[in-house]
């Protein structure tokens, strides 16, 4: 697959004032929202809003459990082809996002994203209630467990409860040797 031929500006003639960037009417409209912050989509059965009627269509299928792009090596299925695309890269061993900083490659632009936080020390994800911060959103939920005391992790042969899988996992490996089930 080629480079995508760029668009010419008399194309595109209408202007982001905020980026300088060029865009056809509909594209501006979109792409404005990014800007406004407006979602103007909304989901019907649990509230999320939407910049996109296309991600609200995907996000409909969360709720569905439609997932209709199969795998045909290992037959797991996605809600979108670009996450089958993706996950393909986990057969084929492709990583094609390289970090510029230390040369680590990585299959998703995601955990590119991810992993150069390291090298800027950026910690966007902040605790509401003290104010600590964090490079991934998953290690933000799991600090706030620690002030609302939640643990949703359970052991199912003894009932024994923990705020982090982790330590579930640990803990069903010590007690019975196995490996816990969600």
């Amino acid at each position: 697959m080629g480079p995508r031929p760029q668009p010419r500006p008399q194309d595109n003639p209408f202007l982001c004032e905020t980026l300088g960037k060029s865009f056809s009417q509909g594209n501006l409209l979109r792409h404005k929202r990014i800007h406004t912050g407006e979602k103007p989509f909304s989901c019907l059965t649990c509230g999320k809003a939407f910049r996109q009627q296309g991600a609200l269509s995907c996000h409909m299928k969360t709720h569905t459990g439609e997932k209709p792009h199969a795998c045909g090596v290992c037959g797991k299925s996605f809600t979108k082809q670009s996450y089958l695309l993706g996950h393909m890269r986990t057969h084929t061993g492709e990583k094609p996002h390289a970090c510029a900083t230390c040369g680590q490659s990585f299959s998703d632009k995601g955990n590119l994203l991810r992993h150069v936080r390291i090298h800027t020390g950026e910690k966007p994800y902040s605790c509401a209630t003290c104010g600590k911060s964090f490079r991934q959103p998953s290690s933000l939920s799991c600090h706030v467990r620690t002030h609302t005391g939640e643990k949703p992790y359970s052991c199912a042969a003894c009932g024994k409860s923990f705020s982090q899988y982790g330590n579930l996992f640990v803990h069903r490996k010590k007690h019975c040797g196995e490996q816990p089930r969600l």
